[in-house]
């Protein structure tokens, strides 16, 4: 779980410099190479990678590096708290994964009114999540109060008459610059985008004369620098200068922005979902007929387009920090190395006509939202799907409540031959990894409803 370099205060080693820790360790190797040595594969591997040499004994440095370092939680806390975080380490994702293994997530269900289908999240705070709907309207509901405020869209100025019918599509993305001082977002008209100052979500600026369609995703590069993609298959590069950002007044305006650059998407049809690779400073757009495509972050070209394996319902796409990406599709979420571009593995799922609608990785654990309104996790490590700690013989798995459909007549006349569950549109976790925000709402697109739940 964490791991902390003691030194000697007083004396020659620290009081983790204990000589029964070495022996320990030399036993429990010869354990595990007692169970490989054991171990009878069924069919033989292609690829097989030794992370220990043949000989028993580890060097002498190594050894010595493990009497100096101490496993225990409490000399982290103390560590952190005088701010030597050089010499401490915690794995991230350790109390996500003991709290969905031990089946401790439990469900608040969020009453959310007559809004209609949540498409987007973000967590702005420990108390606070900022979503999105289809109704266009950009609420923040506190965790602890359970209020919540609409913030109201900005304005460009193109609006008029001939854009009515596009205003009302919904916000399709919130996102966050890696500082978390600006929040990215669709504008009323939904060919614009809006920014707004953080925490004060006061308005920044509205950015237009881009688009001609829906946009559907964002994603910044940096703290100034943010990339948006439309149906309209075209990319724009925005840029939100410090003259724009400083311009602060007693009643909060916002200026109008047009994009830096604007550039088609060659191959592509609708602009679907948008990654930014920060190892790689490439940014990678998912197309909805089933091809990625690459753009150098520097000089914002176009360098690849690849064919995925399927073109059936591609809706949703993340990375890791390692640089894995996860595709959602019709049957299964596909995950690319981000070097090659090859598919590394196609995630089945566990349920049939189960769509993936959303994705997202925390820490080696890939969390993939459903159509049927159940959440899944899989293990990338162990290559299969987390399993519970308390029950073995059966995965972790979430599922969401009912949440809310507005009465509908053709729905209503065969509501006793459906059963109604709630697509996962989003889910997002907090810093720490141990709350987890779902929403979404009815899956066909003619019914109006919504769902929302807090996981902690």
């Amino acid at each position: 779980m964490s791991k902390t370099k003691i030194r000697s205060v007083y004396g020659r080693n620290p009081p983790c410099s204990l000589q029964s820790r070495i022996q320990e360790r030399k036993n429990k190797a010869k354990v595990l190479k007692l169970l490989e040595q054991n171990r009878k594969s069924e069919k033989p591997e292609d690829f097989i990678m030794y992370e220990d040499s043949e000989s028993e004994e580890e060097p002498e440095f190594i050894l010595k590096d493990a009497l100096n370092t101490s496993y225990n939680f409490v000399d982290y806390v103390k560590h952190r708290e005088a701010q030597t975080s050089k010499q401490c380490s915690i794995t991230k994702d350790y109390g996500n994964r003991h709290i969905l293994t031990h089946e401790m997530f439990k469900e608040t269900a969020i009453n959310l009114g007559n809004m209609n289908k949540v498409f987007c999240s973000q967590w702005l705070s420990d108390r606070q999540v900022v979503f999105g709907t289809k109704c266009n309207k950009l609420m923040v509901y506190d965790v602890q109060t359970h209020k919540l405020d609409q913030i109201p869209s900005l304005v460009s100025r193109r609006e008029s008459s001939n854009h009515i019918d596009q205003q009302h599509c919904g916000i399709h993305t919130v996102q966050l610059n890696p500082s978390k001082t600006l929040l990215a977002t669709g504008a009323r008209n939904t060919c614009d985008i809006a920014v707004y100052r953080l925490p004060t979500l006061d308005p920044v600026c509205v950015g237009e004369n881009a688009h001609k369609d829906w946009v559907f995703d964002m994603c910044w590069l940096d703290d100034e620098f943010l990339v948006s993609g439309s149906r309209d298959t075209k990319l724009s590069l925005w840029r939100i200068t410090e003259e724009v950002l400083e311009s602060k007044q007693e009643v909060p305006t916002y200026k109008s922005l047009s994009p830096v650059a604007l550039k088609e998407c060659r191959n592509a049809q609708k602009i679907r979902a948008l990654c930014f690779n920060k190892d790689y400073r490439e940014i990678a757009a998912l197309s909805l007929n089933g091809y990625i495509h690459i753009w150098s972050a520097e000089t914002f070209r176009q360098t690849l387009s690849r064919k995925l394996p399927t073109s059936q319902e591609n809706v949703c796409m993340s990375i890791q920090d390692s640089g894995l990406y996860a595709i959602g599709c019709k049957s299964y979420t596909l995950l690319l190395d981000s070097r090659t571009l090859q598919a590394v593995k196609k995630v089945s799922s566990r349920y049939s006509g189960c769509g993936v609608r959303s994705t997202s990785f925390q820490g080696d654990i890939l969390t993939v939202g459903t159509g049927l309104g159940i959440l899944m996790f899989y293990d990338l490590r162990a290559g299969k799907y987390l399993e519970s700690s308390i029950n073995t013989s059966r995965t972790v798995v979430l599922k969401g409540s009912k949440g809310y459909v507005f009465p509908d007549e053709e729905y209503m006349d065969n509501i006793h031959n459906i059963k109604y569950v709630p697509a996962i549109y989003t889910h997002c976790y907090d810093t720490s990894g141990t709350r987890l925000f779902t929403a979404g709402g009815p899956l066909p697109a003619t019914l109006t409803g919504n769902y929302a739940g807090l996981w902690q």
